[in-house]
């Protein structure tokens, strides 16, 4: 891989975000994690990463917030959005895509290399 590509990971369960920053960074990836919608803001803000793992369900500003502050806002609008989610109604999944997001994943229905082929996609 030639230029290390920067991930921002927007997942308060914290578990789960670290397991994916590890096999994320095993895989080459620069990880940078937020544990809510503040600090992936804050983030946005100062830094322009490659790609946004985003979840829905997050602390103090969702990830639908999240979405809809990137679209009004063009100085934050840049990197794909993937959405990894427990939410997998259909229409989770049409109001995610309707504000941007290129993916959208169900964490039950998805394994972490699953995931991480779909980055690497998304980065191509």
């Amino acid at each position: 891989m030639s230029e290390q590509k920067n991930i921002l990971l927007v997942e308060d369960e914290l578990l789960l975000s670290n397991i994916l920053k590890s096999r994320l960074e095993k895989e080459g990836f620069k990880v940078f994690q937020a544990r809510d919608g503040e600090m992936a803001l804050k983030f946005l803000r100062e830094t322009k990463p490659d790609i946004i793992l985003l979840d829905i369900i997050l602390p103090k500003i969702s990830g639908f917030e999240i979405l809809e502050e990137l679209q009004k806002n063009p100085e934050l609008q840049s990197a794909p959005v993937a959405i990894i989610s427990n939410l997998g109604q259909e229409s989770d999944i049409q109001k995610g895509r309707s504000l941007g997001a290129i993916n959208y994943f169900v964490k039950a229905q998805v394994t972490i290399d699953e995931l991480v082929g779909k980055i690497r996609e998304m980065l191509v």
